[in-house]
């Protein structure tokens, strides 16, 4: 069945009230996209971050009137018919269409992150089978990336390791099958917590080797801490994360744009040697070796 769909640009002032415009039309799915390829994050548990400039994107079945509904929505907000672009989209098989957009994926020599659905295209390398879901972290962003391949070519057999802010768990998981001994997962989003636990046991991690826990609880220090997130909170973490890594031990930091590179710098120089930061996609890696 083809289905009819509603597309309109719209600011986040006007988000929750157009949604529920759209809703009370019938909508079957209302969806909201950036208009201007700028990235958001969540930064405090519980938000809903949006873009400034949006695409609200509305599905109606295809029998729906198109003249009633664009008669009702100029009429009860500010959007007029030249605002609104309708378009008829053919039926598919939406699961299949949206898997065929993930696909294996090499970060290094070694290790591979393979869709669940997938057969692993080495089957002798190191293979982290992954979900993509809520959860942030399935390998295609450039700071998951940037730490996999630090991971690839570090040897972390037998080591401890922290993944502060694990999102889907995928760099613990990593670490894990590719010899760390034990790896702790820490995120202040619940979802993460339950993205990381399922994860973890699709690429059959026992529990015991990779935990995952809310912010709080106290944890040994580690041979390598993780930590990838944004500037701002790994600026306010800089004492967490440095208590967290023992002497002689690294620290792994993503999550930061180039232009705030040097501010984070700052923050940690006092108690790491650090190396010459890794720049991809205006995405920045630092690491460093915590001083005794």
């Amino acid at each position: 069945m083809p289905w009819l769909q509603i597309n309109a640009r719209i600011t986040d002032t006007e988000a929750a009230e157009m949604e529920q415009l759209f809703q009370s039309l019938g909508a079957v799915s209302v969806t909201l996209i950036d208009a201007e390829d700028v990235p958001v994050f969540q930064l405090d548990p519980g938000t809903t971050p949006l873009w400034q400039n949006m695409k609200l994107s509305a599905l109606f079945e295809a029998k729906a009137c198109v003249k009633s509904l664009i008669k009702r929505i100029s009429g009860t907000s500010r959007l007029s018919e030249q605002d609104l672009e309708i378009e008829e989209i053919a039926d598919q098989d939406w699961e299949r269409a949206w898997m065929d957009d993930f696909k294996p994926i090499c970060f290094g020599r070694r290790l591979w992150v393979v869709p669940s659905w997938l057969q692993p295209p080495e089957p002798d390398a190191v293979n982290l089978m992954l979900d993509p879901g809520l959860a942030f972290g399935s390998g295609t962003h450039p700071t998951t990336a940037l730490c996999l391949e630090w991971l690839d070519g570090c040897d972390v057999e037998g080591k401890a390791v922290i993944d502060y802010g694990c999102g889907s768990g995928i760099l613990a998981i990593a670490a894990i099958l590719l010899g760390a001994d034990h790896v702790v997962g820490v995120d202040n989003d619940p979802q993460a917590i339950i993205a990381t636990k399922s994860n973890r046991d699709m690429n059959g991690v026992p529990a015991e080797k990779l935990t995952v826990y809310l912010p709080g609880v106290g944890h040994a220090a580690a041979d390598i801490v993780l930590a990838n997130i944004l500037s701002g909170p790994l600026e306010e973490l800089t004492p967490v994360l440095t208590g967290l890594t023992r002497p002689g031990g690294k620290l792994v930091l993503s999550g930061v744009l180039s232009e705030q590179t040097e501010s984070l710098i700052r923050s940690y120089q006092p108690w790491f040697d650090l190396e010459p930061p890794v720049i991809r996609d205006q995405w920045v890696r630092i690491t460093g070796t915590r001083r005794a």
